[in-house]
C-alpha cells in the first residue's frame, strides 16, 4: 500500500536516505530567564560564607527588578589592600546576563582597572570579555584577584574609608 518515496529516479532508496543522515543533529540550549538567574545568584550570595573574600546581595531588599546590588571585597593579605573592606555597586540592566553589569567602587581605591570616579573600566578582564555564564560573584572574585597582581599589589591607597562622591 505505501510506496517508498524516491526523489532520484532509478537510485536505490538507501542512497537517498543516507544523504539526509549527514545533517548534524540540532543542539538545544536552555536559556534561563534573567529573573531566575538573578534569584539564583541572590540565593548563593545570601548563603555565602565569604571565605573567598567577597560577598554580594541586593542593595534594596524589595527590589523586584533585581537590578541594584551591593558587593563587598575584603582586601587580600600581603597587599596594600589588606585589612580593608571595599564596597561596590553593581547594576544589572534589563539585558543581564547577556549584557555586562555596570560595576563601580563606592570605596575609593587605586587600581589600574578602576577609573578616577571608581568605575571599573569596560575593557578590563571579565568585564571586557563578558560571557553569559559569568556572575556577580565572578566579577568580585576577579577584582579581588586583580588586587594581588604585580601591577596593583603595592600601589599606594587612598585614606581608609574614603568614598567616591
Amino acid at each position: 500500500w505505501l510506496k517508498p518515496f524516491n526523489s532520484v529516479p532509478g537510485a536505490p532508496i538507501h542512497s537517498v536516505c543516507a544523504s539526509s543522515a549527514l545533517v548534524a543533529p540540532h543542539k538545544m540550549a536552555v536559556i534561563v530567564p534573567r529573573s531566575f538567574r538573578l534569584l539564583d545568584e541572590l540565593e548563593k550570595g545570601q548563603k555565602g560564607d565569604a571565605m573567598s573574600g567577597v560577598s554580594w546581595g541586593l542593595a534594596v531588599q524589595d527590589d523586584i527588578t533585581l537590578s541594584t546590588w551591593n558587593g563587598t571585597i575584603f582586601g587580600p593579605p600581603g597587599t596594600t589592600f589588606e585589612n580593608r573592606i571595599y564596597s561596590l555597586a553593581v547594576t544589572c540592566g534589563p539585558n543581564y546576563p547577556d549584557q555586562v553589569p555596570e560595576v563601580k567602587f563606592n570605596t575609593q581605591i587605586n587600581m589600574n582597572c578602576v577609573d578616577a570616579k571608581g568605575q571599573v573600566k569596560p575593557t578590563w578582564g571579565i568585564i571586557g570579555n563578558w560571557q553569559r555564564q559569568y556572575t556577580v560573584e565572578n566579577i568580585l572574585e576577579q577584582l579581588r584577584r586583580e588586587m594581588t597582581s604585580s601591577a596593583n599589589r603595592k600601589l599606594p591607597q587612598p585614606a581608609e574609608g574614603v568614598t567616591y562622591s
